[in-house]
């Protein structure tokens, strides 16, 4: 009798313990992990094998945002689709949505943004867009995509700045408008901003409540390695609000120490691509 009193008892631990877990996740949210990387020309150049080494890196995450798809030519599209069947023999359902060229004012300068993402992690709600009031101040304006995990709402806006030579902080200050021209979204900003997060630009979103995910981390790469250092700046990023996102984990991998050599690296891409997981507060 005594030994079903103790069954009994250990079995309705067992169920408060699986309901406090099962309740705090419905509370509090599920972790959503995503990756920004600037895949270098990202169209019908990429071989096969440098596909499917793609698809090899960002497997394990919810979200991949692509910056610099190739917009001349149906290349870079199909680039997308072929890095989507990729990941979809890997074990996972992936769905991606491919931007419109940007409004570049050369051919050289439009290029398209990417998402993809596993619908059995996140949602994605109605259709991504690209920037529309500051088309003319952003070359290549951001591509927005609105996500749900766990009954909260997010939003990643994907973007590629103009070189450094070209004064990216001129498109980055129009960033401090974003937040009050969509006040009902939780804004995280990605991609490859060709400034490091220290920049001055950046104080007007920091004093907003906005931190960049990143500190002190270089993303692109040398054209060669100097002594076995082969980072070069600290261009790439991910920007939070404080209020909304709790940071978990954030960093970069160094995928170029795959290849046996840089160059092979480099044809892949110049940049390290950046990953992040959170929590929706």
């Amino acid at each position: 009798m005594r030994n079903i009193y103790y069954m009994r008892s250990f079995k309705l631990i067992i169920f408060a313990i699986l309901s406090s877990v099962v309740f705090a996740t419905t509370l509090y949210g599920q972790n959503v992990t995503i990756i920004s990387w600037n895949l270098k020309d990202f169209g019908k150049t990429k071989s096969d094998a440098e596909i499917d080494f793609i698809a090899n890196t960002v497997k394990n995450y919810d979200i991949v945002l692509i910056q610099e798809v190739v917009a001349k030519d149906p290349g870079g599209a199909q680039a997308v689709g072929r890095l989507g069947d990729a990941l979809n023999r890997k074990g996972a359902k992936w769905e991606y949505r491919i931007s419109d060229p940007t409004s570049g004012d050369t051919p050289y300068k439009k290029e398209r943004y990417a998402f993809l993402w596993k619908p059995s992690k996140v949602t994605m709600i109605g259709k991504p867009w690209l920037e529309k009031t500051y088309t003319t101040e952003i070359g290549r304006e951001p591509f927005y995509a609105t996500f749900k995990a766990a009954g909260k709402e997010f939003t990643l806006v994907n973007f590629h700045a103009i070189t450094k030579k070209e004064q990216p902080e001129t498109e980055v200050k129009y960033f401090k408008l974003l937040p009050d021209e969509y006040p009902a979204l939780n804004l995280i900003f990605c991609g490859d901003f060709n400034l490091p997060q220290s920049h001055t630009v950046f104080n007007p979103l920091k004093k907003m409540g906005y931190q960049p995910a990143l500190t002190g981390q270089k993303t692109s790469l040398r054209q060669e390695c100097k002594d076995s250092d082969c980072l070069s700046s600290e261009f790439d990023n991910i920007f939070y609000s404080i209020a909304k996102v709790k940071q978990q984990k954030a960093g970069v991998i160094h995928f170029y120490k795959s290849f046996p050599n840089f160059k092979e690296a480099t044809d892949i891409t110049d940049h390290l691509p950046v990953f992040f997981e959170f929590s929706l507060n």
